[in-house]
């Protein structure tokens, strides 16, 4: 199998190009691909396949097996891959989804190379029942959650996936490890979710670090950024344009008053190209 490592601040990707559909042993080809020690070694590993609804659809893999409904950082890589492959000749491009439909993309290109990418994310789903979070609200603001006797506030929000976004003091320095895996699986969410820890830093900037449902802490998470900013909005903590820092880099996230659109900016990269046998 031909693949393309590619990876988003950091949050890295096996990209699979030729397939006609998901295979059908995606996710046992997920865990022993994406294993950094006897695998390539990758967060996710995803396939870019024919659309009738777009230019290409995208189907991504978690580390674990589990499919991901939709992943920001991976967008832009599939985007990236599609254009400098000569797949597609516009700037503006349509990626299909499972979890979040038809994502238009932008990007900014320099002598042929694809410097940053602007993925429209839109509408966030604030309603509970469609998060899925076993709390009948809308939106799920500043709730409290239980893990090990230790209460957290959180805000829920689904960008095509769901996330859960906690402040704390020092998102740079928190106990990723420990509370990450607990809450991941809490009992408030039906398909379990992604864990956000953020730190506001002004009304434009915020640190986040991210446990990912499926794969557990990534340097990067471009639809928990986009969750971020948006739990941030409706806290009254910050503007509706600010810098998601995270541990890869930074993202530029815009919860858009007009269309109500999340808007995503960022770059991609290409690692290496190889084959392996499977």
């Amino acid at each position: 199998m031909e693949f393309t490592k590619m990876h988003g601040l950091g949050n890295d990707f096996i990209i699979v190009f030729g397939e006609q559909e998901l295979p059908g042993n995606a996710a046992e080809l997920a865990v022993k691909l994406c294993n950094r020690f006897f695998g390539i070694g990758a967060d996710g590993l995803v396939y870019i396949l024919p659309s009738e609804r777009g230019d290409y659809m995208m189907r991504i893999m978690n580390s674990d097996g589990s499919e991901a409904e939709q992943c920001g950082n991976a967008i832009r890589c599939v985007s990236k891959y599609v254009y400098e492959h000569g797949l597609v000749e516009s700037e503006e491009i349509v990626i299909e989804t499972i979890g979040a439909g038809e994502q238009k993309v932008s990007l900014t290109v320099k002598d042929g190379v694809v410097e940053t990418v602007t993925v429209d994310m839109g509408e966030p789903v604030l309603s509970g029942t469609q998060i899925p979070v076993a709390i009948d609200a809308e939106p799920v603001l500043d709730q409290p959650i239980e893990a090990d006797g230790t209460e957290f506030k959180f805000t829920a929000v689904s960008m095509g996936n769901p996330h859960c976004v906690i402040y704390v003091e020092d998102a740079v320095s928190f106990d990723l490890a420990t509370w990450g895996p607990k809450l991941e699986v809490h009992p408030l969410f039906p398909r379990k979710v992604n864990v956000e820890f953020a730190t506001v830093l002004d009304r434009g900037h915020v640190d986040m670090r991210v446990w990912e449902r499926g794969a557990g802490p990534t340097l990067a998470c471009g639809t928990g950024a986009c969750a971020t900013l948006v739990s941030s909005v409706l806290n009254g903590l910050t503007d509706r344009c600010a810098v998601i820092s995270l541990k890869g880099g930074n993202l530029f996230i815009e919860w858009n008053e007009q269309d109500n659109h999340v808007y995503m900016t960022g770059p991609a990269q290409v690692v290496y190209t190889g084959s392996v046998e499977i």
